[in-house]
């Protein structure tokens, strides 16, 4: 038996099929993965993420130690703003990506994935020395996320009046702390949304008021069928420690602003003067067969294949796409080995679908 959230029963009186997911007994989905994604895409929906990592940096050389641990630079936050970014080894492969929320001038919040927890925890507290401040996992707290176009909308509607006031005045990577929850403009969908962080004593409340507005539960497949048009990355996939943020389109997020040390800057930096070797992009397959992680993607201009690392079909588009490492120079047009027949795919920008709105080029 694995690990549980604290909305675990609920899911089991839902009907979700629950699996294995680093160690966590979660929902895949609940019925149709097809509808929970396209009712994502067209309405809103909602997500038990409970499994994620919650750590509390608090003190006052917090904002010092992530602007050293951290790629991107937490000195660009302001109080109520998040931002993306990653923890780097000093090869400049990438520990982890995550999300950082600046809730006071000395306290910050990263939310991380489940998978990486022990690392993560262990490398934070490996580089607290000559820092005052208190590292605190909150194991506590669930996460639950509502995504889709009418997402905050819905959310609203089973808040009081000030909440809604202030969740309305949000902008996108905003948020506020409001009693006990902390509510966010972020998520992992490609759509709009809200993520709230709560006491899990409350979760299971916020979860069925939520169901009685009409938000139905959406499961992990759906999830990664989502964040796959969004060209969003996911850990083991586009990144791990062997890989950076310069070969996995991470690269927008590196502050190298003010000469600022961070662990990594050095290997990024010798990276870039020897020229950066691969890169990720886009591949869509429009009839013929399902891309999938490990197919091989070779080039005319190219001796060198290079390889998907996530694939699928997109609920949305209605064909098969992906993300591929490859070589720095590539066409326009590519082969994927797809069960030893070599089929032709269009390559482009690694990201398909926002906000409901077909951008791939």
């Amino acid at each position: 038996m694995g690990k549980r959230t604290a909305l675990y029963e609920m899911h089991c009186k839902l009907g979700a099929r629950m699996v294995d997911f680093h160690g966590w007994d979660m929902p895949l989905h609940y019925g149709s993965q097809l509808e929970e994604h396209l009712l994502v895409r067209r309405h809103c929906g909602m997500f038990d993420v409970s499994h994620m990592t919650i750590i509390d940096v608090e003190g006052a050389d917090a904002a010092r130690y992530l602007r050293y641990l951290l790629a991107n630079n937490v000195a660009r936050l302001n109080f109520g703003q998040a931002q993306y970014s990653a923890l780097l080894n000093e090869q400049g492969g990438v520990i982890d990506d995550l999300i950082v929320y600046c809730l006071h001038t000395t306290r910050y919040r990263l939310v991380t994935n489940s998978g990486t927890r022990e690392r993560v925890v262990q490398w934070l507290h490996q580089h607290t020395g000559g820092f005052d401040l208190q590292l605190t996992e909150r194991t506590e707290l669930a996460i639950i996320a509502v995504q889709g176009p009418e997402a905050t909308t819905i959310v609203q509607s089973v808040l009081n009046e000030a909440e809604c006031q202030v969740i309305g005045g949000l902008s996108s990577f905003g948020c506020c702390e409001i009693n006990d929850r902390l509510f966010a403009r972020t998520g992992y969908t490609g759509e709009n949304g809200l993520e709230v962080i709560l006491p899990n004593a409350l979760a299971g409340v916020l979860w069925q008021e939520l169901g009685a507005v009409g938000i139905a539960p959406v499961g992990l497949a759906a999830r990664d069928t989502l964040r796959l048009e969004a060209g969003m990355n996911l850990y083991g996939h586009e990144m791990d420690e062997t890989v950076s943020p310069l070969i996995a389109n991470m690269g927008w997020i590196i502050a190298w602003d003010n000469e600022r040390d961070f662990i990594g800057r050095d290997a990024l930096q010798a990276e870039l003067q020897s020229g950066v070797a691969s890169k990720l992009v886009g591949l869509a397959l429009h009839r013929g067969g399902v891309l999938r992680r490990g197919q091989r993607v070779k080039f005319t201009n190219s001796e060198h294949c290079g390889e998907i690392t996530s694939g699928t079909f997109s609920p949305t588009l209605g064909y098969s796409i992906a993300l591929a490492r490859v070589p720095r120079e590539t066409t326009r047009e590519a082969w994927v080995e797809v069960r030893g027949k070599w089929l032709s795919v269009l390559v482009g920008k690694p990201v398909f679908v926002r906000k409901g709105v077909t951008v791939f080029e």
